[in-house]
């Protein structure tokens, strides 16, 4: 990273140049930033615990979309288990503009209000299951913008996909997997598919078919273990910091 963080620098320092007003408020934020440590995500107590907490969140922003409905499916399946908690995070509610942060998100030096909100958001939980929508062979912007605002906040963490598309949305989900690779998370197997063809009645309401609906639980099954031992990797490197 001290290659990345001194090429970082040297763009600061000539941005400093040309604009001299700003260039001692820049260069003090830089020091800091360079000083420090990218803290890390640390482990929640529920999940040291053995209690992990799981995020499940949106992929798309859309008027009219239907991926809050398959998102809110996946809530409404998972309320009674006992092994962990979780939560809804909608991407909408955050009103992420196109990236605006001008620091790379390792730096964790974020200006706007909105990044710091969704960092804090992100930071609670101990895993992921993203509710990943096909659009142009890929995942969608929305959620592809969401996810390059933060990096630690990520690292050492679990995940699993429930995607959805004309082919199951699978192209989206191994675009996902990419994207968080890079970001540190593991992604379980097991992955949740469903069709606008069969799952979908008129491509607008979310009614499952029960073979796919089934594929859920065996996914959660591989998620909660591995966010539990994520959690344990992540306790000491949280001391050290």
């Amino acid at each position: 990273m001290s290659w990345f963080k001194n090429l970082f620098s040297k763009s600061s320092a000539r941005r400093s140049a040309a604009n001299p007003a700003p260039a001692a408020a820049e260069a003090q934020e830089t020091a800091a930033s360079a000083a420090s440590t990218a803290p890390v995500a640390p482990a929640t107590a529920a999940a040291v615990a053995g209690l992990p907490k799981i995020a499940i969140i949106t992929g798309s922003t859309r008027p009219g979309r239907v991926n809050d409905s398959v998102a809110a499916w996946v809530a409404a399946e998972l309320a009674g288990r006992t092994d962990a908690t979780f939560e809804v995070v909608d991407i909408a509610d955050f009103n992420l503009p196109l990236l605006d942060e001008a620091y790379p998100a390792a730096y964790q030096n974020y200006q706007g209000d909105h990044t710091k909100a969704w960092s804090a958001k992100i930071s609670e939980f101990d895993g992921y299951v993203f509710v990943a929508n096909e659009y142009n062979h890929t995942v969608s912007s929305a959620l592809a913008n969401a996810l390059s605002y933060l990096n630690a906040e990520f690292n050492n963490k679990a995940a699993g996909i429930v995607s959805y598309g004309s082919m199951g949305g699978v192209r989206a989900a191994e675009h996902l997997r990419n994207l968080l690779a890079e970001l540190q998370v593991a992604v379980v197997r097991n992955q949740v598919m469903f069709s606008l063809f069969t799952d979908f009645e008129n491509f607008a309401d979310f009614k499952p078919t029960e073979q796919n609906a089934g594929t859920l639980a065996p996914m959660i099954d591989q998620l909660i273990p591995w966010a539990q031992g994520f959690a344990t990797i992540r306790t000491p490197q949280a001391a050290a910091v």
